[in-house]
């Protein structure tokens, strides 16, 4: 049986500035489980190593379904470079016509990219393939800092090029890199003989410090929105939507908002869905809503009125606010003009904050005062304009 592909990750237990760096925990997982389940899941690879001289990461390893290689000492330390890991491995694991260096610390690599690289590889006469992503602002603009912290132009000359006008550049993303082991090189990696397969910045990310750790979580976060999220999904059906609905002031919609703010749940399966009342219509797709629940209330907060098949509805007060019509489901009914008119009034004493007089006695002062602010606010408006 021939060998086509080995993945070697390696993964040594000295990390410095982030202890423990290639298993501490990355939403529930330890870190160096990404790459080895990214690289399992490919289907490109004969064998998955984990060469490595720490006994807990070679356990979690095995854990997640890696072979383990027991990485020398001399080949451990801070000098070592990754070549020289990968060479000791491949004499150990020898006869395959290709080789991957997947780093432990790559949760952000889609499997996709890495098929890519091999099959670009394999179909070419090049002898490397490796993940990189262009740089988000030209190389030609920047700058370093002289002994004193003043700035210093690596090409002044380019001062003042419009960006457009300058070539664009790419970089390393420091995720993957593959190897043709029937042909050599004398060339370096970022070199003629290899083939960049451009990942999205938005997929790149070193971890070398707690900042950078920092940074990759809020990206793995965006990257997986139906796993932290439980709404997610419905929101995406509710952006795909593309018909447009035609509303009013009245009208009662079941609409998904996102969470439960109400006495139930309503809706089927994994749609929450909440009943609103269009209060005032802003704009072709949005409104000032009111939302409602079936479960009767009293007090300054609540508005109790019939609808659509009598059904028994209260208008949240304290809940008004803005809508996207976009997220409507469902037209359900529409609130009766005289209802209407009693909330309106409902909810004017609602939001009236004015503080009411004590007595017979003050109504006097009161309005006197208001008076008095009144004219001063006015006086004000006139040394504005």
């Amino acid at each position: 049986m021939s060998k086509e592909a080995i993945c070697i990750i390696p993964a040594r237990g000295g990390s410095k500035r982030i202890p423990k760096k290639n298993i501490k925990d990355f939403f529930g997982k330890p870190l160096i489980a990404y790459s080895i389940e990214t690289a399992l899941s490919s289907n490109l690879f004969d064998k998955v190593v984990v060469s490595t001289d720490d006994k807990n990461i070679a356990n979690i390893a095995i854990k997640y379904g890696a072979t383990v290689l027991d990485r020398p000492k001399e080949l451990a330390d801070d000098y070592t470079g990754t070549q020289e890991v990968i060479d000791h491995a491949l004499l150990v694991y020898s006869g395959y016509r290709f080789v991957c260096t997947l780093y432990a610390t790559a949760p952000l690599l889609q499997k996709e990219y890495l098929i890519e690289g091999f099959e670009k590889l394999k179909n070419s006469n090049a002898i490397n393939s490796f993940s990189a992503t262009s740089m988000p602002f030209p190389i030609q603009r920047t700058f370093k800092l002289d002994d004193n912290g003043r700035c210093e132009m690596f090409t002044p000359e380019h001062y003042k090029s419009r960006s457009q006008d300058l070539e664009e550049a790419y970089q390393d993303a420091g995720q993957f890199y593959w190897t043709r082991l029937d042909k050599s090189s004398d060339e370096i990696m970022f070199g003629k003989d290899s083939i960049p397969i451009i990942l999205p910045r938005h997929l790149v990310q070193d971890i070398d410090t707690l900042e950078d750790w920092e940074r990759a979580e809020f990206m793995y976060q965006t990257l997986n929105q139906n796993q932290f999220d439980k709404w997610n999904n419905i929101k995406q059906k509710i952006e795909k939507k593309r018909t447009k609905i035609k509303f009013s002031q009245g009208n009662i919609y079941f609409m998904s908002i996102g969470h439960n703010i109400g006495y139930e749940v309503y809706g089927k399966k994994e749609l929450f869905l909440r009943p609103v009342l269009v209060y005032r219509k802003l704009s072709s797709t949005s409104f000032i809503g009111i939302p409602l629940t079936s479960k009767q209330k009293e007090g300054n907060y609540y508005f109790t009125f019939r609808y659509t098949n009598k059904t028994l509805s209260t208008a949240l007060l304290n809940q008004i606010r803005v809508f996207d019509i976009k997220r409507a489901y469902y037209y359900d009914g529409y609130i009766k003009t005289k209802d209407f008119a009693k909330l309106r009034d409902k909810l004017k004493e609602f939001m009236d904050i004015t503080p009411k007089p004590k007595s017979k006695g003050n109504v006097h002062a009161s309005k006197k005062k208001l008076q008095k602010d009144n004219e001063i606010i006015s006086q004000e408006n006139k040394n504005v304009k």
